[in-house]
Order: structure tokens, then sequence, then C-alpha cells
């Protein structure tokens, strides 16, 4: 008789995947972060000593307090959205991108407009293709969308509660789609904030002892440059940081894979060279992985990661950092996808990582 086969335990319980799908539907825009970090943090705290948020909204959860040694596992909580810029009298309304938000996706969209008495629902309006076909026509591009409210002029846009720089979120949620995959905005990157407080529980419940002080970091305004990560990390002062964000599966069509690598959702976590990630905390990750069957996928980066990996590699005195991406397709629109064995691994490989770190770990070059 062939030997049964045993099946690994799920990283992820029903009541983490709960708070996940909650996580993921709630807004957190760049620059108002305090929606989702409030959520995040509320899940949090079990699994952690101590939490506490910096001025601009960066959300710590700290174990072990008092060690001096210090190690950061870290994500951004903000997702792109839009700014309110000018209501016609007309009660439409024209905006400006907040964070890299892709405006030819827009058009026929669902939004909420965060106004001053509370949610607004509104629409992206774009003329019908019947209005359209006399004309060449004309790309969607930021300065040609606007918001429509059901309002008929400015008075009535204002009397709902809807100002200049009244921030514009997506009304498109989480959805689980065929074989594992799973659908929503903002997995870039609240999946990461997500797969760090993951990481907290699972040592939290296994009573695993860190011989080092961890800071679970979930930081604000990665999308407008770096800005939280770079806040964050003059106030720790890290030994060594982690950090998980996306990346591009480059199998679907129209992308160059002579440029952005052969990476694929289902296959694991990408690892990545990079002048910013420390070569020897990455060979460490790289042997974790081999040792306990992680399955990892490889990019090469150029001058920059594009992620909090450079704020935290070159603050203070220099940071040894590493970058574990989770692969996902459609970045920056409301159907991003990504794979639940890929949330999963890449979770997997950064509990491992760090119950493998100690303060004696040899980090150094020469």
């Amino acid at each position: 008789m062939a030997k049964a086969v045993k099946k690994k335990k799920p990283v992820i319980t029903d009541r983490s995947f709960q708070f996940f799908k909650t996580y993921i539907n709630n807004a957190s825009p760049v620059g108002f972060e305090t929606w989702g970090q409030k959520l995040w943090i509320e899940y949090l705290k079990p699994f952690v000593d101590n939490t506490y948020v910096d001025p601009y909204g960066t959300a710590v959860g700290v174990v072990n307090p008092d060690h001096k040694f210090k190690v950061v596992i870290e994500a951004h909580a903000d997702e792109i959205s839009w700014f309110v810029n000018y209501i016609t009298p007309e009660g439409l309304m024209y905006l400006k991108r907040n964070g890299g938000v892709d405006y030819q996706t827009a058009p026929s969209s669902r939004v909420i407009i965060h106004g001053k008495k509370g949610p607004v629902k509104a629409v992206f309006g774009w003329p019908a293709i019947h209005t359209r076909m006399a004309d060449k026509e004309q790309p969607a591009k930021t300065e040609n969308l606007w918001l429509d409210c059901g309002a008929r002029n400015k008075k009535e846009v204002e009397a709902l509660g809807v100002h200049i720089g009244a921030v514009v979120t997506y009304q498109d949620g989480f959805d689980e789609l065929a074989n594992g995959n799973y659908i929503g905005r903002a997995f870039d990157n609240r999946v990461g904030g997500f797969m760090i407080a993951e990481v907290a529980r699972l040592l939290k419940e296994n009573k695993k002892k860190l011989p080092f002080g961890l800071y679970v970091v979930n930081a604000v305004q990665e999308e407008i440059g770096l800005r939280g990560a770079e806040m964050i990390s003059r106030r720790i002062k890290p030994n060594i940081a982690i950090v998980t964000d996306v990346t591009h599966d480059t199998t679907t069509p129209m992308i160059n894979k002579n440029i952005e690598g052969d990476i694929s959702t289902g296959k694991g976590p990408s690892l990545a060279y990079a002048p910013a990630v420390h070569n020897k905390l990455l060979g460490l990750v790289e042997k974790i992985a081999t040792v306990k069957k992680i399955p990892v996928q490889w990019r090469a980066l150029s001058r920059s990661t594009g992620t909090d990996t450079d704020s935290f590699a070159y603050s203070n005195d220099g940071c040894p950092s590493v970058l574990i991406s989770i692969p996902l397709r459609y970045m920056h629109t409301t159907v991003e996808m990504l794979h639940r064995d890929d949330i999963e691994n890449t979770i997997r490989l950064m509990y491992e990582t760090l119950l493998t770190l100690t303060p004696k770990t040899n980090l150094s070059y020469l």
C-alpha cells in the first residue's frame, strides 16, 4: 500500500481569512491610511507586546521591546486614489491623482468620495460609444475624466459634504476566482500588511521566543515615494529589515519578459537581486527556502527596488535589508490578482527567517 502523503497544515485560519477580506474591502488611501490602520492594529494587538503609531500614521507592533537588537518586518498600508480638484457649475468633479493610479482603467468605474458628511457614491462618467464615433477616439487621461455623483449643480455636490481635496477610492472589493486565485483592489500592498500580521500571529500561537526585538511595521505613503518607511526607519533604527511588497506577474499579455523577468502567480514568493538588497541576508533567506522546501522565484532589479526596502537599506548607518515579494497580476487596477499559495508561502518564508536570525548572525561582507 502506498504511503499517504501528509498535507501541510494551512497557515491562514478562517478567522485570519475573514480579517483579510475585511481589510481589503476597507479604504486606506495615501495620506488617509488611518481607516485601515485601525483595523490592522486591532487584529495585531493580541500577538505583540505593545503598539504605537507615528505622527503620520505608520503603525507598529513590538515584540520584546527591551531588546537592543531590532529586526523589522514591513509592508505598506496605503492604496492609490484620487483627489477632488474642481467642481463644475453642473455638479461634475475633475480630479488629481493621489499616487500612481491608472487613469486608463477609470472610465465607468464606481467610486466612493470620502466627504465631510461621510461616503458619497459616484461613478467615472464616459461618453457613450455612439457619441464618439464621429470623432477621433480620445484616450482616457486625468484631465478628461470626471466624477458624477447624481448632483446637477455645484451646490448639490457641496450639500453632500464633498469638497476640494476630498479623497476618492474605488468601490470594488475582494472576491474569489477559480483555483485559489483572489481579486481585489489594493492588494498592493495590503496583502503585505496581512502577511506580516500573520507572521506575528504564528510566533505567538507557536510560543516562539525571539532573541531580539521584533517590529511589525505597516508604513504609510509608500505610493508617493516611500515616505512612511523613511520616517519610521529613522525612529526604530533597526539592525535588520525584511520588507514584503508585490511584484509583477509577467505571464500575461503585453508584458516584456526581457525587461520584467519571468514571474508567475502560484509559484512562490519572489526574491530579488538589487543594490539595496543585502547579499548575505538574501543568501540566508534563499537557504531557508531551500531547507524548508518553500518555492521561490527570482528577479533582478536595477538602481532601485521601488519598494520600502530602499528606505530601510539606506537609513541611519545602513540596515541590511531583504525584499520578499508576492507575485501580482494587474497591479494598480481594481482587479489585482494573486494566489493563496503565494500568500501562505510568503508568510512561511518570513516566519522561518525570523526563527533563524539572531544578534550574532554574521552579515558582514568582509
